[in-house]
């Protein structure tokens, strides 16, 4: 259980520090609220959507008669962490929430955050979709119930966040030490789950 529940706040943590940053500005943007309310709800949709996605693709997967196969699903993360060890992520996002809140009203918080979530949501389902697959029923239960909290705590905290300038900055520099960490160990931990590493040595 314990383990499940570290695993579950390492995948989820990893892959929203980016929907930190965005948050930060959204939630600069916002003076009331119903404002507070929609980009809370907006985060929990498009996250939700993003976990159904992969919830269904690891479920078909689940259909794939040898483990080690699955296992190869390791190699997604382990890219993922590399590429932005090397080559870091995107960095227009931030303007392009900007933009878009600057033309929409407040009543679209909930749909701009919702809409950006998911668009951005690429890589989480590079991570989610092979870390569901690893994972027993029971342990995708308390994943679940994990990201659930996981995502009221991000919000909260980019809310106390959002007037200290320092922080987003601070966390910016350290995000492409971080992510790539627990990219990469997520990778080895799903390989060797599925007894990839083990086949392969073994041939």
């Amino acid at each position: 259980m314990l383990q499940s529940i570290i695993s579950a706040l390492a995948v989820y943590i990893s892959t929203s520090i980016d929907y930190l940053f965005i948050l930060l500005i959204i939630f600069s943007q916002s003076h009331t609220k119903k404002g507070l309310r929609q980009i809370f709800l907006g985060q929990y949709l498009g996250t939700g959507i993003l976990v159904a996605i992969s919830l269904f693709a690891a479920y078909v997967l689940n259909f794939i008669p040898q483990d080690w196969i699955i296992g190869l699903l390791g190699l997604i993360p382990i890219y993922l962490g590399i590429r932005v060890a090397f080559v870091g992520e995107e960095e227009e996002e931030e303007e392009e929430v900007v933009e878009k809140l600057e033309s929409r009203g407040t009543n679209r918080f909930f749909w701009t955050v919702a809409l950006i979530t998911i668009a951005s949501g690429g890589d989480n389902l590079g991570i989610y979709i092979p870390y569901f697959t690893s994972l027993s029923f029971p342990a995708i239960v308390t994943a679940l119930i994990v990201f659930a909290i996981s995502v009221a705590v991000l919000c909260y905290i980019s809310y106390k966040l959002a007037k200290i300038s320092f922080v987003s900055e601070t966390l910016e520099k350290y995000e492409r030490i971080i992510v790539p960490i627990v990219f990469i160990g997520l990778g080895i931990f799903i390989m060797i789950e599925n007894g990839t590493i083990q086949t392969i040595l073994g041939l």
